[in-house]
């Protein structure tokens, strides 16, 4: 994560070529992107948005 004002993060790469959405690809580094993916949209303190450019960026930040 990088460039992120304090209290705001912005992961890039989140669809990992497209592969973080087929349930095919298990790499740890699938899985753990899902997993971050997951729990950003359902944590209820954050806003998010994730944006389909290059290869996904998700704007993340404290309500």
């Amino acid at each position: 994560m990088h460039g992120a004002r304090l209290g705001g993060h912005t992961p890039d790469d989140v669809f990992l070529g497209g592969r973080v959405l087929d349930p095919a690809f298990q790499e740890p580094r699938h899985v753990a992107m899902r997993r971050l993916n997951d729990l950003i949209a359902t944590d209820e303190r954050v806003e998010s948005v994730m944006l389909p450019m290059c290869d996904g960026v998700t704007l993340a930040r404290r309500r």
